[in-house]
């Protein structure tokens, strides 16, 4: 698998929509950078945000997880409480290729704060707002700031096209709008 860079990355998003709506070149005077990048699209964290909760003393099951250890907010700059994390999605909708797998790594803008962007690969066809996960792992109230730069998608093309994509299997999260909780398929009878 190679490493693609702006050239590739900004022809699929123009000519296969592969990210909407995308941003040309890295935007980074007085923002959290965002945009095309040298290897990567620095993707933006949209205004809708699920900050977690522990009012209710929930148990957090990934197999039963439940909405109301959230509370929602829409805000342009989203305080993550001390040691505690917030759900988002990117602003961006991303297609991805069947020859291309994409890997997500955290701002170093927000790593330097104590603060932490995970997402899972994009898995080949899939498609969606991206849910991504901040982890606040300081002591302190942390800052999110909506419409910037949230994190750097890498595209990696592999040598073949792969048998089965995430469109073929009927992935759980294809084509998923909003921030979308954790869900897992129910057993056949």
């Amino acid at each position: 698998m190679a490493i693609q860079p702006d050239h590739w990355i900004r022809e699929r998003a123009l000519k296969d929509k592969m990210i909407e709506p995308f941003v040309e070149n890295l935007t980074r005077e007085g923002v959290v950078s965002y945009g095309l990048s040298s290897y990567g699209y620095d993707a933006r964290v949209a205004d809708e945000f699920k900050i977690f909760t522990n009012i209710d003393s929930a148990v957090v099951d990934p197999k039963n997880f439940t909405s109301n250890s959230f509370v929602d907010r829409k805000t342009d700059v989203c305080i993550i409480p001390p040691n505690s994390f917030v759900l988002a999605r990117t602003v961006e909708y991303f297609r991805i290729p069947r020859d291309t797998l994409v890997i997500c790594l955290g701002k170093s803008t927000y790593a330097r704060c104590g603060i932490i962007v995970n997402v899972t690969p994009l898995e080949p066809e899939w498609e969606g707002h991206v849910t991504l996960e901040f982890s606040n792992t300081t002591p302190l109230p942390a800052k999110i700031y909506a419409n910037e730069g949230a994190c750097q998608f890498l595209f990696l093309k592999g040598e073949s096209v792969c048998e089965t994509s995430y469109r073929d299997r009927k992935g759980k999260y294809q084509g998923q709008t909003g921030v979308t909780l954790p869900k897992v398929e129910k057993q056949s009878a």
